[in-house]
């Protein structure tokens, strides 16, 4: 393994004889060097969000906590009228669960609205978020919408804590079966706390790299958090050991060999992210990964003049 993480590209990577999901990869790692992001490409997530990392798959049980240095999470999952009265929903989890909270950070930072348009139809929103319609895609959606308009979300940092339910008004989603017209809930509303917060500590992402990402949901949490830290970075190299990493990505590692097992996917995931995020800064060390100062992949720039502008447009999702 070479200390230097940084791929290098060249036309000759996206070659017909690599798999479709990796050629893929490499292609859009292209564009993205070649092609500043547009308007369009622009995407938000939370702060703490970015440090810390949602369940990747379903959990037993309602609540789910995570800890990383100052910061904290938790979420308890809650009820949902579906229709015929309340039922439990999972706690949020998976790829799908955080692309769908960042199409509502997205809206809420680009628009400064509570009120967050959630697209026509749910074929509108999974073709955004570049996915095929097959079934279980619909199902999957709609799981996650409904999970995170019934949870309740606590995130703290150094003394803050924000107590919220980021969700405070929504119809569900009912299925045709049910009796219903298939209603799809086209406006959701955002609790007056989790909007403030999105807001004040909204981390900017490149739409291209997180659709890129999402066949591996350690890669999308890894390009998350490096867009969030290495431009934070200083003149020296930020060291962070493999078992601080273990803690902050891998939630719960158990086995004889949980860290060498660990290393293996984080290293892979990582490469990943990089591919799609090409001025990103990352060397190999003893026991771990070195972090250095990277500019951050949507420029200062270009979030100033959104910033000038929000609250003065209206449309869909950018």
């Amino acid at each position: 393994v070479s200390p230097q993480m940084q791929p290098h590209f060249s036309s000759a990577n996206a070659t017909p004889s690599l798999p479709r999901a990796t050629r893929k990869l490499l292609e859009t790692g292209v564009a993205i060097q070649m092609q500043p992001p547009s308007r369009q490409d622009f995407m938000f997530c939370h702060s703490i969000l970015a440090q810390l990392c949602l369940p990747r798959v379903r959990i037993d049980g309602r609540e789910f906590h995570q800890r990383s240095g100052a910061a904290w999470i938790s979420l308890q999952a809650g009820m949902l009228d579906e229709g015929a009265g309340p039922v439990w929903q999972p706690v949020p989890h998976g790829v799908m669960a955080r692309l769908l909270l960042m199409c509502i950070c997205t809206y809420a930072v680009r628009y400064r609205k509570h009120d967050i348009d959630v697209e026509d139809r749910a074929a509108g929103l999974l073709k955004r978020l570049q996915y095929d319609l097959q079934g279980w895609r619909y199902s999957t959606l709609r799981q996650q919408l409904h999970a995170w308009a019934a949870c309740r979300l606590q995130l703290g940092f150094q003394g803050h804590t924000v107590n919220s339910q980021p969700i405070h008004q929504f119809d569900a989603w009912l299925p045709r079966a049910s009796g219903a017209d298939g209603r799809w809930p086209k406006v959701l509303q955002l609790s007056q706390e989790f909007y403030a917060e999105i807001v004040e500590h909204g981390v900017p992402l490149d739409r291209r790299a997180v659709t890129a990402l999402k066949g591996s949901t350690l890669a999308l949490d890894i390009y998350v958090w490096l867009a969030y830290r290495l431009h934070q970075v200083g003149r020296q190299s930020v060291h962070v050991s493999w078992l601080a990493l273990m803690r902050q990505f891998a939630h719960s590692p158990t086995g004889r060999h949980a860290v060498q097992t660990f290393q293996r996917c984080f290293l892979h995931a990582l490469r990943q992210a990089l591919v799609v995020y090409p001025g990103a800064r990352v060397t190999l060390s003893e026991g771990g990964i070195n972090l250095l100062h990277s500019q951050p992949p949507i420029p200062r720039s270009a979030l100033n003049a959104l910033k000038k502008e929000a609250g003065t447009q209206g449309g869909p999702h950018g």
